[in-house]
């Protein structure tokens, strides 16, 4: 029996996405687990894998077309001697929910329940990896949303759910809201202002899903999130010795082998501090503030299209060597459009490093429902005073960024008080 092939949805918040490119022609025989095309998401590139096996009697949709709505049929797939007209009508599915205007795909991924894996009749329907997959975890699928053709069970999700924490009860919402007073004045908003004609020569370049979304939130985190800023000046010195001295233990190639980096202790020392400070280590929601118990650090990395925040799970709990790797190999992927939706989704605090580009100092804006975001400025020699007479050290300008809903002045000092310590000293990331 043919059958349809869907664009899936890659991600809770995902309604549309660009069908980058075909890795299969019509007249290709498929077989399950077989990468079939790539699909371009407002955060990376994603693999479509098929599920079923047959041939790829009809493209539906061509490599390169933008705008393709979740659970449209794309191409389909039959078997000897079908023809692609043969396909069943696409089963309609309910829309995604849409998220509140100030929440965040990384919010919707932590918060929004799975919904239950169809079944025909009795039978879960999922492919061969998915079920292998899951026995082996121990996972149910009954309790895995899939994102197949007709709602199957793939690979993708069996990681997904495997990767995704367990959703606390929801608490309960205040039962009333106090009526607004006839007599006092509602603001109306103020009307979007007509766009500018350009009359001087340009080059107008479209804007890409990422570019869209990032406008979008950022608009949103800086009118809706009350920001306030905290900056300090670290001196590194200490921190650069251990860095020289760790590397030069390396075996320069194999399993053991690394190189750490300034950022890498940075993310360690942060990872550190949130551990000692839970209360910064918090989202902001409507009910209540979120104290996060696992220590998941978002890493600002720069791609051509924009920005994507790979994340280094569990910070707090994983050597210097580790996160070097593990952020090696985030960032190598990240740049190649190859990270998967829960390596970038789902962080509890953000650092933004532009160190590199010989940046001083800068505030970056939080990324919601994150309470907060630190912003690292190059280290340079700058002038200090020590015991009272003029020195020279490498400094380093810290900026935190918090959401003043979640975070208060007191605590938010108290916490960059604890990072500066914990760089200055660094022997205690040892322990």
């Amino acid at each position: 029996m043919a059958t349809n092939i869907l664009m899936p949805a890659l991600s809770p918040t995902m309604t549309e996405g660009t069908l980058a490119r075909w890795l299969k022609a019509e007249g290709d025989t498929v077989k399950s687990g077989d990468i079939i095309a790539e699909i371009e998401t407002d955060k990376a590139t994603m693999e479509v894998e098929a599920v079923d096996e047959g041939i790829l009697g009809k493209i539906m949709v061509a490599g390169g077309t933008a705008g393709v709505k979740v659970n449209d049929v794309i191409a389909v797939l039959v078997q000897p001697g079908e023809s692609a007209t043969a396909a069943p009508a696409p089963v309609a599915a309910a829309a995604p929910p849409v998220a509140a205007p100030v929440a965040a795909p990384m919010a919707a991924a932590m918060v929004a329940p799975a919904a239950p894996a169809p079944a025909a009749g009795d039978r879960i329907i999922a492919s061969p990896l998915a079920r292998r997959m899951a026995a082996q975890a121990g996972l149910d699928l009954a309790g895995v949303a899939g994102t197949g053709p007709n709602g199957r069970v793939v690979k993708a999700d069996v990681e997904a759910a495997l990767s995704k924490p367990k959703a606390a009860a929801p608490l309960p919402r205040a039962a009333s809201v106090a009526p607004v007073p006839v007599d006092v004045p509602v603001p109306v908003p103020a009307a979007r202002p007509a766009p500018v004609a350009i009359a001087a020569p340009h080059t107008a370049v479209p804007h890409s899903t990422m570019r869209r979304v990032i406008a979008r939130r950022l608009s949103e985190s800086k009118q809706h999130v009350p920001h306030f800023y905290v900056s300090m000046d670290i001196e590194i010195d200490a921190a650069l010795k251990l860095r020289a001295q760790l590397n030069a233990t390396s075996p320069k190639d194999g399993p053991g082998a690394f190189k750490l980096s300034v950022n890498d202790l940075i993310i360690k020392a942060t990872a550190v501090a949130l551990r000692r400070f839970p209360n910064v280590n918090a989202m902001w929601s409507d009910d209540a503030i979120l104290q996060l118990h696992d220590v998941d650090i978002s890493i600002a990395v720069s791609i051509p299209d924009g920005l994507i925040t790979p994340i280094v799970r569990r910070a707090d709990q994983k050597g210097l060597a580790a996160i070097s790797n593990e952020m090696k190999d985030l960032a190598a992927r990240a740049k190649s459009g190859k990270l998967k939706p829960d390596e970038f989704q789902g962080g509890g605090f953000s650092i933004s490093n532009m160190g590199m580009y010989g940046v001083r100092d800068f505030a970056a804006i939080i990324n919601p429902p994150q309470g907060g975001i630190l912003a690292v400025g190059a280290g340079e020699p700058r002038a200090v005073v020590k015991d009272g007479q003029l020195a020279v050290a490498t400094v380093m300008t810290c900026t935190l960024s918090v959401d003043h809903r979640v975070i208060d002045g007191a605590l938010a000092a108290e916490f960059i008080q604890a990072l500066k310590r914990i760089l200055e000293e660094p022997l205690s990331l040892m322990l």
